[in-house]
């Protein structure tokens, strides 16, 4: 059911995206270092540039998180507005 509202209501995973982003950390700084010690000097710019990507985006989990249910909100707020009755398009 749609209610128009989901903008406004959604949710977001952020834990989750908090484990995947560690994880894409480690990636990068592994893939940074055995490239650059292998003497790829290409990857190894790669896996920098996406160290970077990684890292602001996990700056900003971190935020989102630290702000409160404003962006995450807990399970007894309901994701949207319940359907009062029949008042919807057929």
């Amino acid at each position: 059911m749609r209610t128009g509202n989901e903008p406004s209501t959604a949710r977001s995973p952020l834990r989750m995206r908090l484990l995947m982003s560690l994880w894409g950390l480690i990636w990068a700084v592994f893939g940074t270092v055995v490239f650059a010690l292998l003497d790829r000097p290409g990857w190894a710019a790669a896996c920098g540039v996406l160290l970077v990507v990684v890292t602001v985006d996990l700056a900003m989990i971190l935020r989102h998180l630290r702000q409160g249910p404003h962006y995450q909100p807990g399970r007894d707020i309901p994701p949207y507005e319940p359907d009062h009755g029949g008042h919807g398009r057929r």
